[in-house]
C-alpha cells in the first residue's frame, strides 16, 4: 500500500517522531497563498518556521515558506517523508545550495549532517520510522531534493498577488564560519 497522508496519520508513534524531525500534520486553518491552477490547496502539514506542505493533484509535496519562497520538494508523499527522514534540515541545504548547485547541496547536507547537536536523537528517530513504515532509505536524498525543485513549477502567490520565489537560495556554506569549518 503506498505511504499517503491519511495511512502516516493512522500511526500515532510515527507522527511523534515526525514532529521531532521539524514536521507536523496539523495544517493551518486559514491557507495565506495560493497555487495557480489549484483551486482549494491541500495543506498536510507544516514545520516549525510556519511553512506548509502541500500535496499537489499530481501527488508532487510542495513547500511554501513564510519569507515568500515556494517550490516542489518531493515527486510524492512517501518520497517527502523519505527526505525528511535521511535529511531533517533539507531546508538548510536548499538555504547553502549557492542558488541550486547540486554539489554545494551536497557539501551542505555533509557539513550539516556533521553539526547535529542531537545525533543520536535524530538517528533513532530515522531508524524507529523507517522501521514502522518499511520506509526504505533513498538512494540519493539530496539528488533528489535537487530534481524536484529544480523541475517545480508551481507559481505560489502571496495573499496579495505577488508571486513566491524559489526555494534555492544564494547561499553556501563557505557563508557560515562552522559549516565551513565541518566541511574542512
Amino acid at each position: 500500500m503506498p505511504l499517503t497522508p491519511e495511512v502516516l496519520i493512522a500511526q500515532g508513534e510515527v507522527v511523534a517522531w515526525l514532529g521531532s524531525l521539524d514536521v507536523s500534520f496539523a495544517p493551518d486553518e486559514e491557507p495565506w497563498f495560493t497555487i495557480d491552477g489549484v483551486e482549494s490547496p491541500r495543506q498536510i502539514g507544516s514545520d516549525g518556521s510556519g511553512g506548509a506542505f502541500v500535496l499537489l493533484p499530481s501527488q508532487n509535496v510542495l513547500y511554501v515558506s513564510p519569507d515568500g519562497r515556494a517550490g516542489i520538494i518531493a515527486e510524492s508523499f512517501e518520497a517527502f517523508i523519505q527526505i525528511v527522514v535521511a535529511r531533517p534540515y533539507w531546508l538548510d541545504i536548499l538555504k547553502f545550495s549557492a542558488g541550486g548547485d547540486l554539489q554545494e547541496m551536497r557539501r551542505a547536507a555533509d557539513a550539516l549532517e556533521a553539526t547535529l547537536d542531537d545525533e543520536d536523537d535524530v538517528n533513532e528517530a530515522r531508524e524507529e520510522i523507517r522501521t514502522q513504515l518499511d520506509l526504505s532509505e533513498g538512494d540519493d536524498p539530496v539528488g533528489a531534493l535537487y530534481e524536484a525543485v529544480a523541475a517545480s513549477d508551481a507559481i505560489v502567490r502571496a495573499t496579495d498577488g505577488s508571486p513566491f520565489t524559489t526555494l534555492f537560495n544564494r547561499f553556501s556554506i563557505d557563508n557560515n564560519p562552522m559549516l565551513r569549518n565541518a566541511a574542512a
